[in-house]
């Protein structure tokens, strides 16, 4: 009877982590999709994300129910009781990554209707990149349980935060040259924060890739180089240069 309850206990936790798996190859896709849909303006495309965020909603629901069924269940110790609450974690991080993915898909017909500078655009896209990868190497790193991969994680978050910076002080000089870029930027403004979010969600998944494994915390201080916030205070009271865009 043991053995079949232990059997029974690791079925259930290997249902969990696979479904994990699944969530998270789910959510490097829509993120993936939602930034081809704005370059290319393809709005099929950013429909079919929206869908799809459905269907990762009703999984990470999945992952929760049957997680805490578990802890009811089985009242597991030690790892096994850090690999059940790191799972509904991570699945609640990735749910977080596929509305920020849907909420880019749906900017894609408002920013089609406004022209954008092309080296903005190709800024996002290489923000979008930084946040791939940073994600495709912590879902790595939880597959493995790889801690040292997981904290390489966290503090590349600081590279992710540099370029949102960079694309937020642009495009605030594009608004203050000529109002009529105003709408667009902010649409691409709101975009760049998204995608900024999404490392921030895969660094949230380092940490718990982390505590899985070594049953600590990681240290509450991150590397930080969002400095927007300074940034959009000093450029909104300098006047904006002569002879910019709108003159």
């Amino acid at each position: 009877m043991a053995e079949h309850i232990v059997t029974s206990y690791e079925d259930e936790l290997k249902f969990i982590i696979r479904r994990i798996s699944e969530m998270g190859g789910q959510a490097e896709r829509m993120v993936e999709q939602s930034v081809a849909a704005l370059m290319r303006s393809d709005w099929a495309l950013a429909q079919s994300v929206v869908a799809d965020d459905l269907l990762l909603d009703a999984v990470q629901r999945e992952v929760d129910e049957r997680a805490i069924s578990t802890i009811a269940k089985r009242q597991p110790m030690a790892v096994d009781l850090r690999e059940i609450v790191g799972a509904i974690r991570i699945s609640n991080d990735l749910e977080r990554i596929g509305d920020l993915a849907k909420n880019i898909a749906k900017r894609v017909i408002a920013v089609h209707e406004h022209s954008q500078p092309m080296q903005l655009v190709r800024g996002l896209e290489h923000l979008s990149d930084l946040a791939l990868e940073q994600l495709k190497e912590v879902l790595d790193a939880y597959a493995t349980r790889n801690e040292k991969q997981a904290m390489a994680v966290r503090d590349g978050d600081e590279s992710i935060d540099a370029v949102y910076t960079s694309i937020f002080r642009e495009l605030l000089t594009y608004m203050m040259e000529d109002p009529r870029n105003i709408t667009a930027c902010t649409h691409l403004l709101f975009t760049a924060k998204n995608i900024e979010r999404i490392g921030d969600h895969a660094t949230n998944i380092a940490e718990t890739v982390y505590y899985i494994k070594t049953g600590e915390e990681m240290s509450a201080e991150r590397p930080k180089s969002d400095v927007t916030a300074s940034l959009a205070h000093s450029d909104l009271t300098t006047p904006p240069p002569s002879g910019g865009a709108g003159e």
